[in-house]
């Protein structure tokens, strides 16, 4: 299947890119290149689940909804799949969620793509207009929230490990750091 993805030598379009259909691994597309990354490890998809949870409530009583590893056009052949993301109203049944339905955006830092999360991921959502960016370092437990001003975002807040992280945009919620890292 490799030979015949790659053999070709030529930019994966966004045609081919959804043509390899669902795989384990997280395989994105940007701009032509496919970014493949193991699945994540339970720790990551532990902090993934009680995000969603502490989100979920706040979401559904604004109308809007927490989903966790979906396809995200930012821009024709650019496609992530950030962690969660909290989206307007969408189409449950399209391959891919518009950059323009998503109010915030999720990551959740692993050691071995940090960079990616830190530096090109956030260039790429904050050049899509998503409004709110957060960053979860499963290392500390803490939250850095970031907020869009003009084409770069700036840093809104850090929530060290033990303290609550109160949001008010784009949702009210409440999250307790200590709740998202599993024991030790």
């Amino acid at each position: 299947m490799t030979s015949a993805i790659f053999g070709d030598g030529l930019p994966m379009t966004e045609e081919r890119f959804f043509a390899l259909g669902e795989t384990r691994e997280r395989v994105e597309l940007f701009d032509g290149s496919l970014y493949v990354t193991p699945a994540p490890t339970p720790r990551h998809q532990h902090i993934s689940s009680e995000l969603t949870f502490a989100l979920r409530r706040a979401a559904r009583e604004a109308g809007l909804f927490v989903l966790e590893a979906v396809n995200v056009r930012l821009q024709h052949g650019r496609i992530p799949i950030p962690d969660l993301v909290i989206t307007r109203p969408i189409d449950f049944d399209q391959l891919v969620v518009d950059a323009e339905a998503v109010l915030l955006v999720c990551e959740i830092v692993s050691p071995s793509n940090a960079s990616a999360d830190k530096v090109l991921k956030m260039h790429y959502y904050a050049a899509a207009g998503i409004p709110w960016y957060l960053l979860v370092e499963q290392e500390t437990g803490a939250l850095h929230l970031y907020r869009l001003k003009g084409q770069h975002y700036t840093e809104h807040s850090v929530t060290p490990w033990g303290e609550v992280l109160h949001l008010e945009e784009p949702v009210r919620a409440a999250i307790a750091t200590a709740e998202l890292l599993p024991p030790r």
